[in-house]
């Protein structure tokens, strides 16, 4: 992984405080504000070293690269500090979400606005409710349940057992949505539906495959902006 190039002279202006840490704002390409973060030298060395963002955990004690447990990466694109040398900001390319929360930004959170009304941000499909906030929230947690499997929990029963267990799971479930779509109770499909994104993700999580790579593949199907998927190869005729 590439790291980034830097002068190393510059380093010794940055003012960290009485903890050794140095507070981080974290942006994407765009310009929108991902999150704040801390670093300590160490992660500091770490992320311009890799290129992916590394943090220090005041409540943990330690430090943690951004995507860890939920695959969300920050691939840092450049990296600047304020006037006093005791601020960071640093731009990325965010994978995924920035939040643990399943939202784009961590700051989703209105606390005071001019306007009238506050508008969700439109064109990130994470806003509260949403099923892409959905998906990537649950994600973060199933992949939490791989690394950590606590017991007692249903998620890691399922990893213990492997692929051939989740996957008649994700078959069991997606027979359960076709019932409840015959029998067209609107809250039983939205129940079963749910169950069934739920068992995917753990398969998807078991096999390697994140939702992102899912949701790129989607993309690529577009054949034009609004349009949906292209039909898969497999499918079409002629």
């Amino acid at each position: 992984m590439a790291g980034l190039e830097y002068d190393a002279a510059t380093l010794e202006r940055l003012v960290f405080d009485e903890r050794g840490l140095v507070p981080a704002i974290v942006q994407d390409e765009e310009g929108k504000v991902l999150m704040l973060a801390y670093m300590n030298r160490e992660s500091l060395a770490r992320t311009l070293a890799e290129g992916r963002t590394w943090f220090y955990s005041r409540r943990r004690g330690r430090l943690w690269l951004k995507g860890e447990t939920s695959g969300h990466y920050q691939y840092v694109q450049a990296i600047s500090y304020d006037c006093d040398a005791d601020a960071l900001l640093v731009k990325v390319r965010q994978k995924g979400v920035a939040c643990h929360e399943g939202h784009y930004s961590c700051f989703h959170y209105a606390l005071a606005t001019a306007e009238a009304e506050v508008m969700p941000e439109s064109g990130k499909g994470t806003a509260p409710g949403s099923l892409a906030g959905a998906l990537a929230a649950l994600a973060a947690v199933i992949a939490a349940r791989e690394r950590e499997r606590p017991e007692g929990s249903y998620t890691a029963y399922l990893f213990h057992h492997g692929v051939d267990k989740i996957g008649k799971k994700v078959a069991e479930e997606a027979a359960e949505v076709i019932i409840a779509a015959k029998n067209g109770v609107r809250e039983e499909i939205v129940r079963e539906a749910a169950d069934l994104f739920y068992h995917l993700l753990v398969l998807l999580a078991a096999t390697g495959v994140t939702p992102e790579e899912v949701g790129e593949e989607l993309l690529r199907r577009r054949q034009s902006l609004g349009a949906a998927p292209a039909q898969p190869e497999k499918y079409r005729s002629g």
